[in-house]
């Protein structure tokens, strides 16, 4: 059996595992069945859920049982962890709702076909829960003085708003849930966000003081991009995994503008390629590099969305900003194309005109608002007055510029706002 500890490390997902060498020893020696809690606050996840499920979909490939665990039961309440205020309740109808979207978008990564993994809701057992006897069995075995040092509480208690009782009582949930899993699965290890160390632990001892038994966890670094953004974040807000959010070619185009000092770390990470191939990539720079980010670009897409959407968007940015070509020798076990294919742009962003329409023209400002290109007027003459606008890759110099018929380039124009985001107007006759 692979050593899953190693891949882990070469490939930059552990920051910190409890009981090191037994835990190295039980991965090495056993098919082990692991677990990593989703919070159903949306019904999509988004790039920043990646590294979690990327993990778990490692240990399905190496053998071992994963446990995708949404907390529909402790989603009524809401993790304080890292949150400096309370987060919004939710009711069950809008957790029930959340969970279909999440399972669907799980499902591109992970098999749950004949318990291959497993999907568990939390509510299963928290909603049985009787207050007195889990006080008893279960509240018993915390010390308030050691809660109340774990980071997650720590950045409430010093926060304006404080700590609400009910998200006092998280730390005790998650821990009842690691310790539901171990009787129900043979569960023995939970992995996590840094922020959910405290948690992760208080699971550990609660199993250690309940079964005797030793259980093991692993947490994974914050993932920023190199210039300090958190991993997801754009201007246009989060990146999500559902396709009606976040479409497969704008998910695309976030990975192929990943920044220059992170394509390897990134194709380590949110890829399966060969760790070996990744490293033989990590000195290139300039057009070479342009190749990396296409397959990052292209595996991500892959992933998330799946082959026929991936090869449009790889089409779809080809037909745009031309097509970036990839050796055959390089990153080999990419799928991406390789030979120069028919670009498309069926995933290009477009909306349709009457050509009428344009004899008389349409005001610049005016084009890049109805295109959503920016969230209102104001935005869109404010991006032309910064110079960030352009037609058919003509800088537009006044807001108020009348867009023509003259502007028609084998009948569509191309507007452009900063280096990124694009729209084809598609003229009809």
């Amino acid at each position: 059996m692979a050593d899953l500890i190693n891949i882990f490390e070469e490939r930059g997902f552990i920051e910190k595992t409890t009981h090191d060498e037994e835990l190295k020893d039980y991965i090495r020696n056993n098919k082990i069945t692991c677990y990593i809690g989703f919070d159903p606050t949306a019904s999509s996840l988004h790039v920043g859920s990646l590294i979690p499920i990327m993990a778990l979909a490692h240990m399905q490939k190496n053998g071992h049982r994963p446990i995708a665990l949404i907390g529909g039961g402790t989603g009524l309440i809401g993790d304080p962890s890292g949150k400096t205020e309370m987060r919004k309740l939710l009711n069950p109808e809008m957790i029930e709702a959340n969970l279909s979207g999440i399972k669907k978008q799980l499902s591109r990564f992970i098999d749950f076909s004949d318990n291959k993994a497993l999907l568990v809701n939390n509510n299963e057992w928290l909603s049985e829960l009787k207050y007195i006897p889990f006080l008893r069995d279960i509240g018993k075995c915390f010390s308030v003085n050691r809660m109340i040092k774990a980071e997650s509480y720590k950045l409430r208690l010093d926060s304006e708003e404080g700590l609400n009782f009910i998200e006092f009582n998280y730390m005790l949930l998650q821990a009842y849930d690691f310790l539901e899993l171990f009787d129900k699965y043979k569960c023995r290890l939970q992995m996590g966000g840094s922020d959910q160390w405290g948690n992760i632990v208080a699971g550990i001892e609660l199993i250690r003081k309940v079964k005797k038994d030793i259980s093991f966890g692993i947490t994974f670094p914050l993932i920023k991009t190199s210039n300090g953004a958190k991993m997801g974040k754009t201007a246009k807000g989060a990146v999500w995994l559902d396709s009606d959010r976040t479409s497969p070619y704008d998910y695309y185009q976030y990975w192929i503008n990943t920044d220059d000092r992170d394509v390897a770390r990134f194709l380590a990470l949110f890829t399966f390629l060969p760790i070996e191939e990744i490293k033989d990539i990590e000195k290139l720079e300039g057009a070479d590099l342009n190749s990396a980010k296409t397959v990052l670009a292209f595996e991500t897409t892959l992933l998330a969305h799946g082959r026929d959407e991936a090869v449009k968007a790889y089409q779809a940015a080809a037909s745009v900003f031309g097509e970036r070509f990839v050796p055959e020798d390089y990153l080999m076990h990419s799928t991406v194309p390789r030979n120069s294919s028919k670009a498309e742009d069926i995933s290009v962003p477009c909306s349709y005109i009457n050509q009428d329409v344009l004899k008389l023209g349409i005001p610049a400002f005016k084009l890049f608002h109805e295109a959503k290109l920016t969230v209102s007027g104001a935005a869109a003459r404010r991006l032309i007055e910064q110079g960030g606008a352009y037609v058919n890759d003509r800088r537009i110099e006044m807001f108020d510029e009348m867009i023509t018929s003259n502007d028609i380039m084998h009948m569509e124009i191309l507007l452009r706002s900063g280096k990124k985001r694009i729209h084809k107007i598609k003229i009809k006759q």
